[in-house]
C-alpha cells in the first residue's frame, strides 16, 4: 500500500486506492488534538482509508471531525462506514448536501444512471449518516482541531451546488475538491471537472477568485495532490474553464444540432494529446475519472440552462 505523506504541517495525504490505482482520489487526514479527516474516499476504499488510519494511531475515538467537500460518492462514499468506525467525530458538510448524507437514495440512484455497472466496482454506494451526527456548514463556518488550529470552509460554487473548500488557517493549505480541477500524475495539463447537472461557469469562477482572495501557500486537489504553484493554478484552471466551455459554444454555434458527442469529440481533438504523445494507461485513468464526455454532458446542460435564461423559458432541470 503506499504510504501516507505529509503535504504541509500537520497535513497527511492518504492514498485512497480508488478502484485499486493509486494516486487516483486522496483524503487528508489534519492533524490536531482533535484530529480531521478531509474526504473520506469511495465506499470501496473504506477498508484502505481505515487501515491508514488504524496505523497512524487512530482509535475509535481518533478523530473529532470527518469533513466532505461535496456528497459524490469518489469523494463522501465511505463516510457511513468511517463515522461508524469512529463514533465521536461529528460529519461536516455542505448545508445542501446535508440531506443526501441522511439518506443518499437520490445520490446514489443519480449516479447508478450515470455510472451504471461502473458504480458498484469503481465506487460502490453509501450507508447513511445519523442526522444528529451531522454539521450542515455555511460559508466560513469554523471547526476547532484544538491546539490552535482551525479549519474554515469555503462555500464554492460551480462544480457542484454542494461544494465547499476546507481551509487549514495554521498552514495557508486549501483543500479544494473538485473546484480546481483535475491534475493526475503524468497528465499534461490541468482538467475541469464539469459534470452535470449542476456546472455553472460563473458560479465556477467566482470560486475561483474567492480562493485568490484567500492567498492560499499551497493549493490541494484531491485528484491529485498540491499544485506546483498555488497563484499559476488558480488562474489556469479559469483559463482552461473559459477555454473548454468557448470551444462547446462554437461548435454548437458552427452546428445548432449538435449534442454532447459532438462537442466530446471537439473535446478530444483539442485537449486531448493523439496516440503516441499520451502513455494510454495515463489517457485511460483520466477518461476513467474525469472523461471528456462527462465533461462534455456538464458544460453543454450549463449552455442550455444559459439560452434558456436568455430567452426568459423555465429553468431547464
Amino acid at each position: 500500500m503506499p504510504e501516507s505523506v505529509m503535504i504541509a504541517p500537520g497535513i497527511r495525504q492518504i492514498d485512497t486506492l480508488l478502484g485499486g490505482q493509486d494516486s487516483l482520489t486522496a483524503g487528508f487526514l489534519v492533524e490536531g488534538p482533535r484530529p480531521a479527516l478531509v474526504e473520506t474516499g469511495a465506499r470501496t476504499s473504506t477498508e484502505t482509508v481505515r487501515r491508514h488510519l488504524r496505523e497512524l494511531g487512530l482509535g475509535p475515538d481518533g478523530l473529532a471531525w470527518i469533513v466532505l467537500t461535496h456528497v459524490h460518492l469518489d469523494h463522501a462514499g465511505a463516510v457511513g462506514d468511517l463515522a461508524a468506525d469512529f463514533p465521536s467525530a461529528t460529519v461536516v458538510v455542505h448545508e445542501q448536501g446535508a440531506r443526501h448524507l441522511v439518506d443518499p437514495t437520490r445520490l446514489v440512484d443519480s449516479a447508478a444512471r450515470v455510472y451504471g455497472g461502473l458504480l458498484d466496482s469503481l465506487y460502490g454506494r453509501m450507508l447513511p449518516v445519523p442526522q444528529e451526527r451531522i454539521l450542515a456548514a455555511g460559508d466560513g463556518l469554523r471547526i476547532d482541531l484544538g491546539g490552535g488550529r482551525h479549519l474554515t470552509m469555503v462555500e464554492s460554487p460551480g462544480h457542484a451546488k454542494h461544494h465547499q473548500a476546507v481551509l487549514d488557517e495554521d498552514s495557508g493549505t486549501l483543500l479544494v475538491g473538485d473546484s480546481v480541477g483535475v491534475m493526475l500524475p503524468g497528465q499534461p495539463s490541468l482538467r475541469p471537472a464539469v459534470p452535470p447537472p449542476d456546472f455553472d461557469l460563473e458560479l465556477s469562477v467566482g470560486s475561483l477568485h474567492k480562493y485568490v482572495a484567500l492567498r492560499p501557500r499551497q493549493v490541494v486537489l484531491t485528484h491529485y495532490g498540491p499544485l506546483p504553484d498555488a497563484a499559476a493554478g488558480l488562474a489556469e484552471a479559469e483559463e482552461t474553464l473559459h477555454r473548454w466551455v468557448e470551444l462547446a459554444e462554437r461548435v454548437t454555434r458552427e452546428s445548432p444540432d449538435a449534442g454532447v458527442e459532438e462537442i466530446a469529440t471537439a473535446f478530444e481533438s483539442a485537449f486531448v494529446p493523439p496516440p503516441g504523445e499520451l502513455d494510454e494507461a495515463i489517457r485511460a485513468r483520466m477518461e476513467l475519472l474525469n472523461g471528456v464526455h462527462g465533461n462534455a454532458a456538464g458544460i453543454a446542460r450549463y449552455l442550455a440552462k444559459r439560452r434558456s435564461r436568455a430567452e426568459g423559458g423555465a429553468p431547464h432541470r
